[in-house]
């Protein structure tokens, strides 16, 4: 076991990158031999965005604005955080497959491979029907951003890209938590359906809601962090508050500490059972 653990700390990242390559390369040629099921589920997950947009869109044939945000603002949060759910939704799927292998057993033969345990469980599946979610959010993010006028510069395309990874860390990590109770809980599904459920208000700027769930949606289940705070810095930027400065760091601070949550369950499977 020892010597396993030292080949996996030897793997660089450009080792895992061509396993990745090979391993996603593979998944998609499986899926694609089923186009039908990829045509369909992709749809289905373009039409269930859908709904969120008309939602939007009657509420505000009866309100201009909801605490200060108008229509265009309250899509540009939709479809930010849309486009920022999709890495959980393509790469990190396979986390809602993972209490299954631990009580069935099947986890332990990721136990034995000289390689990443994370990496190795993860990398087995690639949801595609998450690509019609990116479609779809990159649709509204780029409606609401003709309308509110923001400007397209250099600066606020690499601010984009950062702030959408940043909000995608957060989410992946709320996940990878979730996910990894399930080395100490029996039936832990329940909690994997939970925090996947909070994601339904990220899509909502924190300020509409009261001062207790502000503080419980920022500091302990921080799905404010997955539009909101990043989102301020482009769509209001003399408003940022010092949280949306901090997020990039404590995106990754998140998403690290959930890592080393799930490595430990891991280990504490391959050392004991489950």
């Amino acid at each position: 076991m020892s010597e396993t653990m030292e080949l996996r700390a030897k793997r660089g990242l450009a080792f895992y990158a061509r396993i990745y390559r090979k391993v996603l390369a593979q998944d998609l040629k499986s899926k694609m031999s089923y186009r039908a099921d990829f045509i369909i589920s992709t749809f289905g997950m373009i039409m269930t965005n859908a709904v969120g947009f008309i939602s939007f869109y009657i509420l505000f044939q009866n309100f201009p604005s909801i605490n200060g945000w108008n229509y265009y603002e309250m899509l540009f949060f939709y479809g930010f955080s849309l486009i920022a759910l999709t890495p959980l939704q393509c790469l990190f799927d396979n986390n809602w497959s993972l209490r299954y292998a631990v009580e069935s057993g099947d986890f332990i033969k990721y136990c034995f491979r000289p390689i990443n345990v994370f990496f190795y469980f993860i990398s087995e599946v690639f949801d595609v029907k998450g690509l019609g979610q990116l479609a779809f959010g990159i649709m509204v993010l780029v409606y609401a951003w003709i309308h509110l006028a923001i400007p397209v510069t250099v600066i606020t395309m690499v601010q984009l890209v950062l702030l959408l990874i940043t909000a995608s860390l957060f989410m992946i990590a709320i996940m990878n938590f979730a996910a990894a109770t399930c080395f100490w809980i029996q039936r832990s599904g329940y909690v994997m359906v939970l925090m996947f459920r909070f994601k339904d208000y990220a899509k909502y700027p924190a300020s509409i809601f009261d001062g207790l769930f502000k503080i419980i949606f920022t500091f302990v289940i921080p799905i404010a962090f997955i539009a909101y705070y990043p989102a301020l810095v482009i769509l209001r930027p003399d408003e940022i508050p010092l949280l949306s400065y901090l997020s990039p760091a404590l995106g990754m601070l998140f998403f690290y500490l959930s890592y080393k949550f799930w490595m430990l369950g891991a280990r504490k499977y391959n050392g004991t059972g489950s």
